[in-house]
């Protein structure tokens, strides 16, 4: 989880409202100068006095953590803690040049909170940053413009900063950002299906979906022809007769079929696009979220291949009839699937819950 740090500074005649959504969505911390503006915030929120440009005041009332600029405020984050030690406190670095950079690699590695500004668009700092970072136990919280920016910062070298400050426009942009927030999603439970029948089915249109992103040799993207049963359909990393490897692709299924994307939303292989996010699954079920690069939709022989759950439950999935187009089972064995036959073993997914329009919900609903 990222940490969404609001900015209240500078918010003018929206900001009770702003303030409002950001309790609403549960926005890590609210950041202010003025210790006056953070009292009446409850105490699930954290309270962070960041007075830029102005004197550290006297009385810090009940803030939880103070960001210190040492060049304008004259003092250090270890200097203050000495004095009050139940709060804690960072340092703001302003990254314009090598020296500014060095500074925030030693902040990386040696506070509790750094909070940093990067003045030029590029990211090359930043990553420098998490780089010289990565085995400290302090927080990274990069300042970002808007959403946009904050989702590229929560992906920097797939590892990201810890958290973005960010100062709203709008009512929204708060739940904006908190989506961007919690954009990594939940591993999931893969259970080992049964196959019991194959058939070959005629021709159709089938997708595949090739990303941005080189798979594992263990992973994929879960197709199903049901919004509750998805098998687990392997990348085109493993050798192949007659053609190149090709490590970014997931020859998916047919165009009705679905797969996970974000917020446990399913979507039609159909609807996704350049830019559209799915799901990517290893055998053990870790995810993550890879961005979809083009999609390949044209007519091709289909093969029909129907699995059952422990439960009873069956999963289908509908698949280019042809021998290179393979799915896993379980210790990542490839299986091809024109060899398929009742009694092997592919892995699956079974979500719990119905969809509308890919939201999951609790309804009924049944799919033949």
């Amino acid at each position: 989880m990222k940490l969404s740090w609001l900015d209240i500074r500078s918010l003018g005649d929206a900001r009770d409202a702003i303030l409002q959504e950001a309790l609403h969505h549960r926005v890590e911390a609210v950041v202010s100068d003025d210790p006056a503006d953070l009292k009446d915030l409850p105490p699930t929120v954290t309270k962070v006095l960041f007075p830029q440009g102005k004197p550290l005041p006297e009385d810090f009332g009940d803030v939880s953590v103070v960001i210190v600029d040492p060049v304008r405020h004259g003092t250090t984050p270890a200097e203050l803690a000495a004095r009050h030690p139940d709060l804690e406190f960072g340092r703001f670095v302003e990254i314009i040049d090598a020296p500014t950079l060095e500074d925030a690699c030693v902040s990386a590695r040696t506070e509790k909170w750094s909070l940093l500004l990067f003045r030029d668009p590029t990211k090359i700092p930043l990553e420098i940053v998490i780089a010289a970072a990565a085995r400290a136990e302090g927080s990274l919280i990069t300042v970002a413009k808007d959403v946009e920016e904050a989702e590229i910062i929560f992906g920097v070298l797939e590892h990201g900063a810890d958290g973005v400050m960010m100062a709203p426009g709008a009512v929204g942009d708060t739940a904006a950002l908190k989506r961007a927030a919690q954009a990594e999603v939940p591993d999931l439970d893969l259970v080992e299906l049964r196959v019991v029948d194959t058939a070959h089915v005629g021709m159709g249109e089938r997708a595949c979906v090739d990303t941005c992103t080189y798979f594992r040799e263990d992973e994929g993207i879960l197709v199903g022809s049901h919004s509750k049963g998805m098998i687990l359909c392997v990348s085109e990393t493993h050798p192949l007769p007659y053609m190149p490897t090709r490590p970014f692709r997931v020859n998916a299924g047919a165009v009705h079929s679905y797969t996970l994307g974000t917020d446990e939303r399913t979507n039609y292989l159909s609807e996704l696009k350049t830019g559209s996010k799915v799901t990517a699954v290893d055998i053990k079920g870790r995810t993550r979220l890879v961005t979809v690069g083009r999609v390949k939709i044209e007519s091709r022989p289909l093969i029909s291949i129907d699995a059952e759950a422990p439960d009873g439950r069956r999963v289908n999935l509908i698949l280019q009839d042809d021998w290179h187009v393979r799915v896993l089972g379980p210790g990542g064995v490839v299986l091809n699937s024109t060899e398929l036959k009742p009694g092997d073993t592919v892995l699956g997914y079974l979500p719990k819950e119905d969809r509308h329009v890919g939201y999951p919900i609790a309804e009924f609903c049944l799919e033949k």
